[in-house]
């Protein structure tokens, strides 16, 4: 299994913060917000991971994450050149993933729990897609999971009216059949290519289940979140 963390986007809502440097290598405790997810995947026995970040500075993203010798795996990266969208930047993994399924992490998402024992249990039985779920106050920023008894019916992204407060965080799983469904999905109403679309797709062929996350999360996308980041981080929720 392989592990992919998707770091482009041009992080227009953490301007001016974003003026000087890429979101994910903004400061969240005393790292910089990738590192958390090289360590979630390093942590969970993932030894090769790709990083795909934007043309305006895989150089630093590259400055800061060298070769992974660091963090104890191998780094390889991809640039998406157009933000558009997560699926369009995870498509940049097909040759990378090496026939093994993987396991995708967005850059922005701190999570104060290990993701090792979710990666595990895909690990055992990688067919289809598994999904993070977790009840949110604001649902309207995120996908959003329509259930029903144990089964998610749909996923709707960023709606007016949710069908629930069960937001789909920034974890994903996926067996080799994902890159076919990249392939026939269509832009959204916002020109990309987007990850609910590859979502419900499984759902469409019954093959997606979900996990439900209890631990402290947060997306880092917005001034508030950002700042709870690194309330969680200083508050000793993550160990560095």
């Amino acid at each position: 299994m392989r592990g992919i963390i998707l770091a482009g986007g041009k992080g227009t809502r953490l301007f001016p913060l974003t003026k000087v440097t890429n979101k994910h290598l903004l400061p969240v405790g005393k790292e910089p917000m990738i590192f958390h997810c090289v360590r979630q995947m390093a942590g969970a026995g993932l030894t090769e991971v790709l990083v795909v970040t934007s043309t305006e500075h895989m150089g630093e993203i590259v400055s800061a994450l060298g070769s992974g010798r660091e963090f104890g795996i191998n780094l390889t990266y991809r640039v998406q050149e157009t933000a558009d969208g997560i699926a369009d930047a995870l498509a940049l993994g097909e040759t990378f993933s090496g026939g093994e399924p993987i396991a995708v992490l967005l850059g922005d998402n701190i999570f104060a729990q290990p993701l090792a024992p979710f990666i595990q249990r895909f690990r055992e039985a990688p067919d289809g897609a598994r999904i993070l779920l977790k009840r949110v106050a604001d649902p309207e920023r995120y996908g959003v999971a329509a259930l029903d008894e144990q089964q998610v019916i749909a996923i709707e992204e960023k709606p007016r009216a949710p069908k629930s407060d069960y937001a789909v965080i920034g974890f994903y799983q996926y067996d080799q059949s994902v890159w076919d469904i990249i392939r026939t999905i269509k832009p959204s109403p916002r020109g990309e290519l987007e990850i609910t679309s590859v979502n419900n797709a499984y759902i469409s062929q019954n093959r997606l289940s979900y996990d439900v996350y209890e631990g402290a999360w947060t997306d880092a996308g917005t001034f508030e979140s950002y700042y709870q980041a690194n309330q969680m981080m200083f508050g000793n929720l993550i160990k560095p």
